[in-house]
């Protein structure tokens, strides 16, 4: 496409007017092969605003086909390890032809442009080709966590009408296979819009078999060999840049179910402009320690590094299996430069080896950068000393922080990349009367990766994020304060007032406003939690709150009044253990081992004579230890920890 110098003034007026740093997202953009060159850099509207007006491309073919077409077919594309020990790596070339035969399979089946598809697998070299293929001919796929089970994938799916469901016959997870076939059959009793279940064959366990389930390995031959017959069975679709490509879902607002819709170039340029920063001073390998249900796992795991050429590494299971080398093992074993991961898996490795095992020692790791989550100074330090090697110093650590709205990573501290992430204005709005200068964090510039829509009950809600503090304003719900130093929002404007509006802010995250809370990298939502809770037969009333936890940097606490008819039950120290287990279950069954609550406290009554505030931390302060599960106190007993820490 044209460079910037033979380019229309007029082309990035109104985003230089706004203050954006309009020479670094040109640069970026003129990376990626244009079927239809933008009209106009940026333009005021909804979600921030729109970008690259008028442009057409196609994600896919700037992951695979560029590179191919420069030369690069032979490249490693991807490493992929799975838990069991298997490992494959694809070549450019190898993969581009898997992702244009499941494009030409999907095509085969009816599947175009706009129609959905829900890939309910685990880390496997089928979900990334399921992406890219979904990407290729305009479909909008979404990644569906591998361990729900049956009751909350039906609810995914019933919100997200997918006409075909990608999904495996079992998946390993932590040294045992979940039976994710059987999930999906079930889940797909209450749903409608489901047309074909495709499977892959992962672990060779029997599986029922129903009309309209195909085998995936099948119908990737078959697409292979149209694609072979017919080049263009395997063709590319020239998407509008603002074309939704995949839908992720948000943690629930108030039990509402809630998905953001991503765009085509909006994505593509964020997540290429994001991995220029966080990729290794070489290129090439980078691993996200993340699950693929994450979105820092899909979209800079995946997507930034494919669009930049370089080798994504992905395993499929925990990092303890076989034994806990297995994190130091891939790192050595394929020369990660680069490691981003949430906080969690660090404390896990530092739990397992306070001193690292010998094969750390062939590490060639340059950068970890950690997303998620604040990291404590005391992990910051034995991420230098263990995952640096004799050259700790030299190793560089970032911290990234962004949002599902924004297309995952925004900013990042810590790292001096040769190409910086462009500004996006991160600040804060304080509160009135704050001693500590604390308040919202807010982004004063639009961001290319900012969604293209909201689907579900909160869609004005989140919306709402782009106005309620001002024009120009997005609220990221997130409680900040400023602190000295640092690179967040920082750029390279072209005149003074992008300069002005990009000046250096680093920010401390201090948690957030409404009622989810990151654990592990993840959003979780105490209303859900609590929700789950209520549903249970033995329990009257319920309130969750959050303290520190040495392995997930924090982690969720219930407080329940147990129901008249069950308190003979729980009356015992074996039935109250029992009963707080079964709780626990029951929140990890339906949301997820990240919401379920790590402890639990039995109380006689929950009162309104004490600020929530202080409620929550009493709460927190007096549940058992770990590894304790359960704690039985009276409310008089938390008011008076309430007040003393008010005092």
């Amino acid at each position: 496409m044209t460079g910037a110098a033979g380019r229309d003034p007029e082309f990035s007026r109104a985003a230089r007017e706004r203050g954006v740093d309009t020479a670094a997202w040109e640069r970026v953009m003129e990376r990626l092969d244009w079927d239809v060159a933008p009209q106009e850099l940026w333009r005021p509207g909804e979600y921030g605003g729109e970008w690259f007006a008028g442009g057409r491309l196609n994600v896919s073919v700037n992951a695979l086909d560029r590179h191919v077409d420069a030369g690069h077919g032979d490249r490693v594309a991807m490493h992929w390890e799975g838990e069991p020990g298997d490992r494959r790596s694809l070549s450019y070339r190898e993969l581009l032809d898997d992702v244009k035969a499941f494009a030409a399979a999907l095509r085969g089946l009816g599947i175009g442009a706009g129609d959905r598809v829900g890939i309910h697998l685990g880390w496997l070299p089928e979900t990334v080709t399921a992406m890219l293929a979904c990407m290729r001919i305009g479909a909008v796929y979404s990644v569906l966590p591998a361990p729900l089970p049956a009751e909350a994938l039906a609810d995914r799916l019933a919100a997200q009408q997918p006409r075909i469901l990608l999904t495996q016959d079992g998946a390993w997870r932590h040294g045992t296979v979940m039976p994710l076939k059987a999930r999906a059959d079930e889940a797909l009793t209450a749903i409608d819009s489901v047309e074909q279940t495709i499977v892959v064959r992962r672990t060779g366990m029997d599986v029922a078999w129903y009309e309209g389930d195909l085998w995936y390995h099948e119908l990737a031959a078959s697409g292979a060999a149209q694609v072979r017959r017919e080049e263009e069975a395997g063709r590319a679709a020239s998407l509008p840049s603002g074309a939704p490509v995949c839908t992720v879902s948000l943690a629930n607002r108030g039990g509402r179910p809630a998905s953001t819709v991503h765009g085509n170039a909006h994505l593509a340029v964020s997540l290429l402009a994001v991995h220029g920063a966080l990729r290794p001073q070489d290129g090439r390998v980078f691993w996200c320690a993340g699950d693929i249900a994450w979105a820092v796992s899909q979209f800079s795991g995946v997507v930034g590094p494919l669009l930049r050429g370089d080798t994504p590494v992905m395993y499929e299971g925990t990092l303890d299996v076989p034994t806990q080398r297995r994190a130091w093992e891939i790192l050595a074993r394929y020369r990660v430069g680069t490691m981003v991961t949430p906080p969690s898996v660090l404390r896990a490795m530092r739990a397992w080896h306070g001193e690292p095992p010998d094969v750390a020692q062939h590490s060639a790791l340059q950068k970890v950068v950690t997303a998620g989550e604040a990291v404590e100074p005391e992990l910051q330090q034995w991420i230098r000393d263990a995952l640096g090697g004799a050259g700790g110093d030299a190793l560089q650590l970032g911290d990234a922080w962004g949002q599902l709205q924004l297309g995952g990573i925004v900013v990042q501290n810590g790292l001096s990349p040769a190409e910086p992430i462009p500004g996006c204005g991160l600040d804060v709005i304080e509160d009135p009367g704050s001693a500590d200068g604390r308040g919202e964090a807010v982004l004063r510039l639009p961001w290319p990766g900012s969604i293209r829509g909201v689907e579900g009950e909160p869609a004005e809600e989140i919306a709402r994020q782009w106005t309620r503090l001002g024009e120009g304003l997005y609220a990221t719900g997130d409680l900040a304060r400023r602190v000295p130093g640092g690179q967040a929002g920082t750029g390279t404007g072209p005149d003074e007032a992008a300069q002005t509006a990009q000046a250096a802010v680093s920010l401390e995250f201090l948690g957030r406003k409404d009622d989810v809370v990151s654990i592990s990298g993840q959003l979780v939502s105490f209303t859900e939690v609590r929700e789950v809770l209520l549903d249970h037969p033995f329990v009257r009333e319920a309130l969750v709150t959050v303290r520190p936890d040495a392995r997930l940097g924090r982690s969720l606490v219930a407080a329940v009044v147990v129901a008249q008819e069950a308190a003979a039950r729980a009356a015992t120290p074996e039935g109250a253990e029992n009963l707080a287990i079964d709780l626990m279950n029951a929140v990890r069954e339906l949301l997820g081992g990240l919401a379920r609550p790590r402890s639990v406290v039995l109380l006689d009554r929950i009162g309104d004579d004490l600020d929530p505030d202080r409620r929550d931390q009493a709460i927190a302060a007096l549940a058992a230890p770990p590894p304790g599960v359960v704690r039985r106190l009276s409310w008089e007993q938390v008011r008076a920890a309430g007040q003393d820490a008010q005092s």
